[in-house]
């Protein structure tokens, strides 16, 4: 069994009438939608900062390409 952890989260009425209306809509609990949407943004966060870390060791390393030859890139896009 999962250990859950409760705590209290300020959110604008509006948002919160919105989920009240999801939850009544798809027959699921407040929680589980809250639950669901948090674990999926923090899932995303984790996988923004690895691709940040990521870039920042490309950087380290060298492996990046200069200026005018995006420039050169970007304006052949257009021809």
């Amino acid at each position: 069994r999962l250990t859950t952890r409760a705590f209290t989260a300020r959110v604008p009425a509006p948002l919160a009438s919105r989920v009240g209306e999801l939850a009544v809509s798809l027959g699921r609990s407040k929680s589980s939608i809250v639950n669901e949407a948090l674990a999926a943004w923090v899932a995303q966060e984790e996988q923004l900062y690895q691709l940040t870390l990521n870039a920042l060791a490309d950087v380290d390393a060298g492996r990046t390409i200069d200026h005018e030859t995006v420039r050169a890139w970007v304006a052949s896009l257009t021809q």
